[in-house]
């Protein structure tokens, strides 16, 4: 037994015992990064609604007369107070020249008692009874002036005239639709929104709008309007907003889009593509002291397309991985290949290097 543990000591001592190789160094992760700023954020409400004119009116006839003259066409702008239509008034004309007539001898009659009885050569009740008679054909003068003027079409305000419904020596009567006017200088958009928005809507609050037939413009509005009830059966309340329509582009009848701004805040934003979940629980990789990754929990508010608000969890300056982010570790050195400013593609800020 001697024997044998000598021998084996003897072997120990001339074979050397190997030791276990040393790990390689792990090579670093390549990433892209992105820094938190702070960006102006709202909660963006969706509604639909239809397009109005700032005012509009269907133009019609006030009497039963047959057209003399039409003085527009098809799709003019026109001023308010402009003669769009004249319907044939020789009867009234020559009324007026009647009335004219009695009032101006009316007028001679009054001033010649008041000479008179100025004299003493003629009594008050005269003068009076003179009075009575000039009141009574200026009367009668106005009453024709106002039958004559039911014989012109006015437009009641400036606006755009739609298609013309009638022609000349067409008899028209009260009713009887001519053309349209709308006045499109500034759009009225009606839309309703759920009543648990209540506590956030106040007048001037902004909006934007889109519609398939403008492609993809967005147009810019605010609420001028909000209505005084809640609808019991829809739980929803109506607000109008108003948009200047400088170009006049909109036009009424259009359905739009409507992305209600509420809640208007500063907020730290992160690119979406930053943002790693398990569960309910939200993280981001962000670079730590040295460029080593580090795991931090966030809570994240709202959401806009392709970026999300941070309540908690981040600063301001903050680098949080946007590309790389499934592939790094915590503790694990990081190569920051390119920063996300949000003014390049994907594969120019990987062309571009750090």
């Amino acid at each position: 037994m001697g024997f044998f543990k000598a021998l084996l000591l003897s072997i120990l001592a001339v074979v050397p015992i190997a030791h276990s190789a040393s790990p390689p160094a792990t090579k670093p992760v390549a990433v892209i990064v992105s820094e938190v700023r702070v960006d102006r954020f709202v909660d963006r409400v969706e509604a639909l609604g239809t397009l109005k004119a700032n005012e509009s009116v269907s133009v019609t006839a006030n009497e039963t007369e047959s057209v003399s003259s039409i003085y527009f066409d098809d799709g003019q702008r026109v001023e308010a107070g402009e003669i769009l239509v004249e319907m044939t008034s020789a009867e009234e004309h020559a009324l007026l020249e009647e009335a004219q007539a009695r009032v101006a001898e009316a007028e001679r009659q009054y001033e010649r008692v008041k000479s008179l009885v100025a004299q003493r050569s003629a009594s008050e009740s005269l003068l009076d009874e003179r009075k009575r008679d000039l009141d009574t054909a200026r009367a009668l003068l106005v009453a024709i002036e106002s039958r004559l003027a039911d014989h012109l079409v006015k437009a009641p305000f400036a606006g755009v005239l739609g298609l013309r419904n009638i022609s000349p020596g067409a008899l028209v009567e009260p009713g009887t639709l001519i053309t349209t006017l709308d006045d499109d200088s500034v759009m009225k958009l009606d839309f309703a929104v759920p009543s648990v928005f209540v506590p956030d809507l106040k007048l001037g609050l902004g909006i934007v709008a889109e519609a398939r037939a403008y492609g993809n413009r967005r147009f810019e509005g605010e609420i001028r309007s909000i209505d005084s009830r809640v609808d019991p059966a829809t739980r929803s309340i109506q607000l109008r907003a108003l948009f200047p329509n400088p170009d006049r582009t909109l036009k009424p009848g259009v359905l739009m889009q409507v992305a209600l701004l509420r809640n208007p805040r500063d907020a730290l934003v992160v690119p979406e593509s930053a943002l790693l979940h398990q569960g309910q629980e939200h993280f981001v990789m962000m670079v730590g002291d040295g460029d080593v990754a580090e795991r931090r929990q966030v809570r994240i508010g709202a959401r806009r397309l392709g970026e999300v608000e941070i309540v908690d969890g981040l600063a301001a300056g903050d680098r949080v991985i946007t590309h790389g982010n499934d592939k790094a570790r915590p503790g694990q050195q990081i190569a920051i290949k390119a920063v996300d400013d949000g003014t390049k593609s994907l594969r120019e800020m990987l062309e571009s290097g750090r």
